[in-house]
């Protein structure tokens, strides 16, 4: 995972390209954010075969970055294909719903031409 500030989110979304971007907003001392770091660990190849390009950023020590976003609260993801953002996820909900979940924005992609 790449991270990125409010400072150089913009460019750093832009120079994927065409990629699929996943966005991990974090806190220090989140519980929930370590029980993503935690499976993510566990899960790493799963998690990998996703094929989404990383970006992460601890929004309580970048907090125009939360702001930005309108955060409330995390681990929070946010996708986005070609600097346009498609959804979000809050909270860890498990391999299966994320792998459920990434399935529909891809096929939201295709659906759309933009793949």
């Amino acid at each position: 995972m790449q991270p990125v500030s409010s400072a150089d989110f913009d460019a750093a979304l832009a120079a994927a390209g065409d990629a699929l971007v996943g966005v991990y907003f974090w806190g220090d001392d989140c519980f929930n954010c370590d029980q993503f770091k935690k499976a993510a660990l566990l899960q790493e190849a799963a998690l990998k075969a996703q094929d989404i390009h990383w970006l992460h950023a601890n929004v309580y020590q970048d907090t125009e970055l939360g702001r930005r976003f309108s955060l409330h609260g995390v681990p929070t993801f946010y996708f986005f294909h070609r600097d346009r953002k498609l959804g979000r996820i809050t909270s860890w909900p498990g391999l299966p719903q994320f792998q459920q979940a990434i399935s529909g924005l891809r096929e939201r992609i295709s659906a759309s031409g933009s793949a």
